[in-house]
């Protein structure tokens, strides 16, 4: 886990403040992955009284462990599929360009919500450029009609999923997914974070989405002015 020591700190800072907001019914999340969009997303839904199943390849490894005693709250860890079929919502904090391969791993998804938040970068003449033709939601929504496809928390880095008030005012998370009761479900998730959702329509509109975080990291790696910046609903 990169940046343990101080993650750790973040994390505490964060769940003491998530733990404030109304929490939804309890669910429990498989994650599948343990890289840095997990140990922001994992503590976060659990602090908001839900119980999270870490799928990893090494259930057993130090950081593993280490993840979930951060998390608590009953917090366990084993292999992708088995957390996947423990749950009711599945998070695919996974590497983007691995999604198809990942998904058809963990067996019956069908009912399940799963939450997309990968981005499929590959790098093209000195820039970040889209790898697909449609989106990975609409990749996973393909390969798992049966399940409820939603994509989120795409847009931004994990240091302000964590700590949205770092971004200097309210931060916007995009939803696109073709059930509208599975986006109430992530966007009560996204608001118990101290986040606001947005839904922008169907899955089909993921591919702009998934392009605003490619347009986020051009910006801010690939000029000399590193522009940084965050999105927010305008209500009038």
């Amino acid at each position: 886990m990169k940046n343990c020591a101080s993650l750790t700190r973040i994390l505490i800072f964060a769940m003491a403040i998530v733990a404030m907001a109304n929490p939804a019914a309890a669910e429990t999340i498989a994650v599948i992955g343990t890289g840095d969009v997990a140990t922001a997303l994992g503590p976060a839904f659990a602090a908001q009284g839900h119980t999270i199943v870490y799928g990893s390849r090494d259930p057993s490894r130090a950081s593993v462990e280490e993840l979930v005693a951060v998390t608590g709250d009953g917090a366990s860890a084993t292999t992708p599929a088995a957390a996947a079929a423990s749950a009711d919502i599945v998070v695919l904090a996974v590497p983007g360009l691995l999604v198809e391969e990942i998904v058809r791993s963990l067996g019956d998804l069908s009912g399940k919500i799963i939450i997309d938040p990968t981005n499929p970068l590959q790098q093209s003449s000195g820039a970040l450029t889209h790898a697909v033709e449609t989106s990975n939601a609409a990749i996973i929504q393909n390969v798992v009609p049966e399940a409820h496809v939603v994509k989120a928390f795409n847009t931004l880095n994990w240091r302000t999923m964590v700590d949205p008030a770092s971004a200097g005012g309210p931060v916007s998370i995009p939803l696109a997914g073709n059930n509208a009761d599975a986006k109430k479900v992530v966007a009560k998730l996204v608001e118990g974070m101290g986040l606001e959702a947005i839904d922008v329509g169907g899955i089909e509109n993921a591919h702009w989405v998934e392009g605003m975080l490619m347009l986020w990291i051009n910006n801010r790696y690939g000029n000399d002015t590193r522009q940084s910046f965050d999105f927010h609903l305008r209500k009038n």
